[in-house]
């Protein structure tokens, strides 16, 4: 008995009169596309105790057992270390089960904290096998300056786990409460730093920026304002503004200039876990053919004559009319990232491919 196994085969066809893209531009005020050197957030860090746990903590290591140590000694009960009558031994401290050595870390804003200002903090197990239910106890955040040795915010509180399938990471909300001001200074020697985000950082919007703040304030003093890069424009703050000690207000009135600035560069951004794919501006392809399992792309002038499904709305091939087809086809998307990922590794994908 013969068995006949019949594959179908879909060939999908763009076509390629290339016409050249008008250069897209849009207005937009500064503060949509940089920011202030300075204005940074500030990440504070710091080892903690955890406890409460069910069963579900580790103290039979060294460090863990310090810590619990050095807990007892804060708490005026006798520690180890001391040597006192009835003062419990490491060897006694390591079968509780009840406690967890954790990283803390906490983020400070870009426009700074006030000490008495409380904010969310992160806690990440360093042992033990879960976090549930469980309290941190104390945590002393030290600044991201590992030379600086101040404790800058001190952190307590219960901690809500983000997710049940990470049962050592949890967040406590409002736990961090600041001890020291963390300020971010924005003016350097009279000198103000504007940089561009990742997205518009190029010469021609660098300069655009230039232009625009000489015009506007500077007529007669242009040399104040300088591209020195394609992302960073340094803008001395004006005498006025200076002498009334109203650096705020001049900030304010640059970062509310409009300007026009080109579209970003054509990009696809892919998110492999959740397999949505986002593509902005006109992301074209140039000539390819591509096999994937029952899948033929065709991008060839000759793919024409053998074409089953025609797409030529666009002016260009472009990966736009590429995706609605395979979204039309019920091709899962895992294959039409595939596609997409072949097509840039072979160098026909005439934008930036961000996958995360």
């Amino acid at each position: 008995m013969t068995t006949t196994r019949t594959f179908t085969l879909l060939i999908i066809t763009l076509g390629l009169s290339a016409v050249p893209t008008a250069n897209v531009q849009a207005v937009t005020e500064l503060r949509n596309i940089c920011r202030i050197k300075g204005q940074e957030e500030n990440v504070l860090r710091g080892l903690g105790l955890v406890v409460g746990l069910n069963g579900t903590g580790e103290a039979n290591d060294p460090a863990t057992m310090r810590a619990l140590a050095r807990s007892l000694e804060i708490m005026g009960s006798a520690s180890p270390q001391s040597g006192l009558p009835g003062a419990e031994s490491l060897q006694e401290l390591q079968r509780i089960k009840n406690a967890a050595l954790v990283w803390v870390t906490a983020t400070v804003p870009a426009t700074g904290a006030r000490r008495g200002d409380q904010m969310d903090c992160t806690v990440a197990a360093i042992n033990g096998k879960s976090l549930e239910g469980g309290r941190l106890a104390f945590a002393a955040l030290q600044g991201p300056n590992i030379r600086d040795d101040r404790v800058y915010a001190l952190a307590e509180g219960p901690i809500h786990l983000e997710s049940p399938d990470l049962p050592l990471t949890g967040r406590i909300h409002g736990g961090c409460q600041m001890e020291e001001d963390v300020f971010t200074p924005f003016v350097q020697q009279g000198r103000i730093t504007l940089i561009l985000d990742e997205n518009h950082a190029n010469f021609q919007t660098a300069d655009e920026i230039a232009y625009k703040i000489r015009t506007t304030f500077y007529q007669e003093n242009p040399e104040q304002v300088q591209a020195i890069n394609a992302s960073n424009i340094v803008v001395m703050v004006p005498e006025a503004y200076r002498n009334g000690n109203d650096e705020v207000g001049f900030l304010a009135e640059l970062l509310e200039l409009r300007i026009y600035n080109p579209e970003p560069e054509a990009r696809v951004v892919i998110n492999e876990r959740t397999g949505s794919i986002v593509i902005h501006g006109e992301v074209e392809i140039g000539d390819v053919v591509i096999s994937h399992k029952n899948l033929v792309v065709e991008t060839t002038e000759e793919a024409k004559r053998f074409s089953q499904l025609r797409i030529e709305q666009d002016p260009a091939p472009r990966l736009r009319s590429l995706v609605d087809a395979l979204n039309a086809l019920k091709v899962p998307n895992a294959d039409a990232i595939q596609i997409i990922k072949d097509i840039n590794r072979s160098g026909k994908l005439h934008g930036r491919l961000i996958i995360y």
